[in-house]
């Protein structure tokens, strides 16, 4: 390793696997494969801070690249998660179809040096925690309407076994319940925000938790911003002539699937966003769109309550 080398900015790209790490350097063309544990990550990490690193850019794989994350944002270095479809669409943009896993590193480190990825703060040890605890939750959930279902269809000599197992689950789902309220009764601010946000109808603890731990940027941007970010801005189809339908995409996946949850119970007990929704629907908006637009009113108002920290009040919407 030369003094050049080190001087010269770089943009890294990682190809995460369940036991390795694929690394590539841009523009020096420089590979590692490491093994994917807690401690070559640090190893490595002490490398790397030899080097002026522009960002390091890895995808969402479903949790094999939480140990790499952690490691560089304790130790300072900007990495930042992003989106497989995005790193594979450039891929095919620049005519690489081969998929190997140093050929998929070289590629997100010219995607990370080319596109130039917006940071994103990394969650904390407590949001990283609550966010795995909701997860845990919903699946838990999904689990207990499975057995709810399997008690319509299933003959009733089975009817005992099932709701033994409802019994199980309900009682697990309590106790992650409980954990999460724990977790968020540490953090001072946090209580607050829930105060406000749990202030309006149809807004429930499980929402506000995902809200705490998936979106932290809420209530310091301004209202195109928060809704563009969660994902439930309409984007423009036109092209000549053409006026293409308004739709929604991007975004954080999981706070638009909780939202879209708790609408369906705002539009019954807050009067406020059932008047909204009926006017929509009245004006001809098929259910899901009127949905949306109820959403996205919600989340540019949730933004301001928590921006001022104001409890709700009906003429806020």
């Amino acid at each position: 390793m030369n003094s050049s080398q080190i001087q010269t900015s770089v943009n890294i790209g990682v190809d995460v696997g369940k036991a390795n790490l694929d690394i590539a350097l841009h523009p020096s063309g420089q590979f590692y494969s490491i093994p994917n544990s807690e401690a070559h990550i640090r190893r490595f990490i002490k490398i790397l801070k030899n080097y002026d690193i522009e960002r390091i850019v890895v995808e969402a794989t479903g949790r094999h690249e939480h140990a790499l994350v952690q490691a560089s944002n304790q130790a300072g270095l900007p990495i930042i998660v992003v989106n497989p479809i995005s790193v594979r669409r450039y891929a095919q943009a620049i005519g690489v179809l081969a998929k190997t896993d140093r050929i998929d590193a070289q590629v997100i480190a010219k995607y990370a040096a080319t596109l130039k990825p917006e940071f994103r703060p990394i969650p904390d040890k407590t949001s990283k925690k609550i966010r795995d605890l909701l997860a845990r939750r919903a699946q838990l959930m999904e689990m207990s309407t499975m057995e709810k279902n399997r008690l319509q269809i299933m003959p009733k000599p089975l009817h005992r076994s099932i709701k033994s197992l409802l019994r199980m689950l309900q009682n697990q789902i309590e106790a992650v319940t409980r954990q999460i309220e724990q977790e968020v009764a540490k953090v001072g601010h946090w209580r607050t925000k829930m105060e406000v946000m749990t202030s309006i109808p149809g807004v429930g603890k499980v929402l506000a938790y995902t809200l705490l731990s998936e979106l932290p940027e809420l209530g310091s941007l301004n209202r195109k911003e928060i809704a563009a970010l969660v994902g439930v801005a309409p984007i423009n189809r036109d092209s000549g002539k053409l006026n293409g339908k308004r739709r929604i995409r991007g975004g954080r996946h999981r706070v638009r699937t909780v939202m879209f949850m708790a609408m369906l119970s705002s539009i019954q007990c807050n009067p406020v966003f059932k008047r909204f929704y009926e006017r929509l629907k009245a004006q001809g908006k098929i259910p899901k769109v009127a949905l949306i637009a109820c959403m996205r009113k919600m989340i540019v108002v949730l933004n301001t309550m928590v921006k001022n920290q104001e409890s709700w009040r009906g003429e806020m919407a």
